[in-house]
């Protein structure tokens, strides 16, 4: 009889779920009961929404359990790991059983996630026991020119994962191609989608192939020197990075003559950031590595001619570095099997927002928004109705439902006016006010701005200003053509990329939502009941019993009536702060 494993999901949603509390309670009752199994931690898997999850592996199978709290290790120690009987209530998956839930996974392809929550992060041993390095192995075994090794990632067709999409195999072309006694490989960890936290679970889940992906670079453009810029409020990426550098260097994979490539010498370095969502635009990472204030600079030249310490450099971003390893060992033809005619392989996305299943899924490229949503996000929260999607973080823009059939490539998502951005899927409901949600993303834009362009520093201010007055019921008929001269103004004018897509949330919503727009402005009304100031609160007479809760709790007096009677709100004193909405117990006051 083989020993049993038990592993636990130790990524940062796992521990925000309480999974650190459980592993210890498992490690607690196995030291106090001498019992013997195994405790291992991984990784997040994707399914955030079941967080904390815990993998037994026994001699009757696998089983993937969720919402292990700390309450119920217990019953799974005493039922699972000492009786051979599985708790079936809490079960997501086994060998024999698939719960609703476990649809999450239907028709995902993982190869950027393939080791995500399937190995032990800070296992350099459990790495390699899965493919890893042996991109690398191929490459010097058969003796694998970098021209050749370039070749293989432009015929694999893939794209930046960042966010422009462009061809990463053409950008390793034109690092390879200028010359200098000093190259350089940077990988953008510090993307400021707020989505983009598929980025941290990688560096989390399975730092070595990031770190393979950027060697395999290094070979290819004549790099001898990479750096991995990572905020620093990634802790625990930043962590296990460290710890997989140091493994990759006392095993020799990092230092002089690679893997036995003569003259291939490769170190990797970590440069933490600030956070600043300025730094995920590559010219002022450059200048954050340098010591320097994070700002962009104009180009050309571009970083493949000029870039850190004005070497050539090349920049890309934890997920299409993570895919490098998978393509070289097993071939361009087969990444290039996944996907569109110009949008090849998978693509991870941050689901979130107003949907069942929230969390990390990789999918191949032509999948539709819809079929995102609603076979793996398992559809809107409480039954209510998909508005919208927001696509491509604080820089991109919302699709509506009835452009939810489009497929998910560069292409398509580019023409409704969205981009691609570095995954994040924000969803949306009927009760998702689309005027705030613009007003939103661009309140972090305009905060996030550099300053260094006065279209996007100041422009971005005066639209946000515009935003603010029309979901407080101060808006004017003029508004919506001040705003799209703005926007278009900025998106012209900007010199950095993010500052050409920060009008893009208000340019989707007033292109798709103008309805709402003109609501909000000719009626003082929100069609979602979102915007405070444009609410109305008033008592439904059959329902209020006269219980003087709502009179109590309201900050101005603007409630009337004596107990046990029906009362009143008076509308011109509420200030529609909603208290007498939240303390009703009987449902008596409505919105309109």
């Amino acid at each position: 009889m083989s020993q049993t494993t038990v592993i636990v999901g130790l990524g940062s949603c796992g521990l925000a779920a309480g999974a650190g509390k459980t592993y210890q309670e498992f490690n607690r009752i196995r030291q106090t009961d001498k019992l013997n199994f195994a405790l291992k931690k991984t990784s997040c898997i994707g399914m955030c929404f079941r967080e904390p999850l815990v993998e037994i592996i026994d001699d009757t199978g696998k089983y993937l359990y969720g919402d292990v709290e700390i309450s119920r290790v217990d019953e799974i120690i005493e039922k699972h790991i000492k009786n051979y009987t599985p708790v079936s209530e809490y079960i997501i998956e086994s060998e024999n059983f698939k719960s609703e839930d476990a649809r999450f996974f239907d028709g995902q392809v993982k190869i950027t996630l393939r080791n995500c929550g399937h190995m032990d992060p800070e296992n350099m041993d459990e790495y390699e026991a899965r493919n890893g390095y042996k991109a690398l192995r191929k490459i010097s075994d058969q003796n694998i020119a970098p021209d050749k090794v370039i070749q293989t990632v432009l015929d694999s067709g893939i794209r930046g994962r960042g966010g422009g999409g462009f061809p990463a195999g053409m950008k390793w072309k034109f690092a390879r191609n200028n010359s200098s006694d000093k190259k350089y490989v940077i990988c953008n960890a510090d993307e400021g989608d707020p989505g983009a936290f598929m980025d941290r679970s990688i560096l989390e889940g399975d730092p070595h192939s990031v770190l393979e992906g950027m060697m395999i670079c290094g070979y290819a453009i004549g790099a001898s020197e990479g750096y991995i810029y990572c905020r620093a409020e990634y802790p625990l990426a930043i962590k296990r990075l460290n710890i997989a550098i140091e493994q990759a260097r006392e095993k020799g994979y990092l230092g002089k003559d690679v893997f036995g490539i003569p003259g291939f010498d490769f170190q990797i370095f970590i440069k933490e950031g600030a956070g600043a969502f300025v730094c995920g635009e590559e010219t002022a990472l450059i200048a954050s590595i340098e010591g320097e204030r994070g700002m962009p600079r104009r180009r050309p030249p571009f970083p493949a001619e000029s870039g850190l310490w004005k070497h050539p450099t090349n920049i890309n971003n934890v997920e299409t570095l993570a895919n490098i390893p998978w393509i070289v060992y097993h071939g361009a033809e087969r990444y290039a099997e996944y996907g569109t005619e110009n949008s090849k392989g998978t693509k991870v996305f941050a689901l979130t927002g107003k949907i069942n299943h929230g969390g990390l899924v990789e999918v191949p490229m032509g999948i539709t928004i819809k079929d995102i949503i609603y076979k793996l996000g398992g559809g809107i929260t409480d039954n209510k109705k998909f508005k919208a999607v927001q696509l491509g973080g604080p820089s991109g823009g919302c699709i509506p439902e009835y452009l939810s059939h489009t497929t998910v490539d560069y292409d398509s998502v580019n023409a409704t006016g969205a981009i691609m951005g570095s995954g994040g899927m924000v969803v949306m409901d009927e009760t998702t006010c689309v005027v705030d949600v613009a007003k939103f993303f661009l309140d972090f834009t305009q905060k996030e701005s550099c300053g260094k362009c006065t279209f996007c520093r100041i422009g971005t201010k005066r639209m946000l200003e515009i935003l603010t007055r029309i979901t407080e019921g101060e808006g004017r008929e003029s508004d919506l053509d001040t705003l799209e001269e703005l926007a278009l103004t900025i998106k012209d004018s900007s010199l950095c990329g993010l500052g050409q897509t920060a009008p893009n949330p208000v340019l989707t919503t007033i292109k798709y939502f103008r309805n709402e727009y003109e609501a909000h402005i000719r009626d003082k009304k929100c069609p979602a009941l979102n915007c405070k100031k444009l609410l109305t609160y008033e008592v439904i007479p059959e329902k209020c019993t006269g219980c003087m809760a709502c009179a109590k709790g309201c900050p101005v007096d603007a409630i009337e009536g004596e107990k046990k009677q029906v009362h009143n709100i008076l509308q011109d004193k509420c200030i529609q702060c909603g208290l007498c909405y939240t303390k009703c117990k009987f449902e008596a006051i409505r919105l309109s």
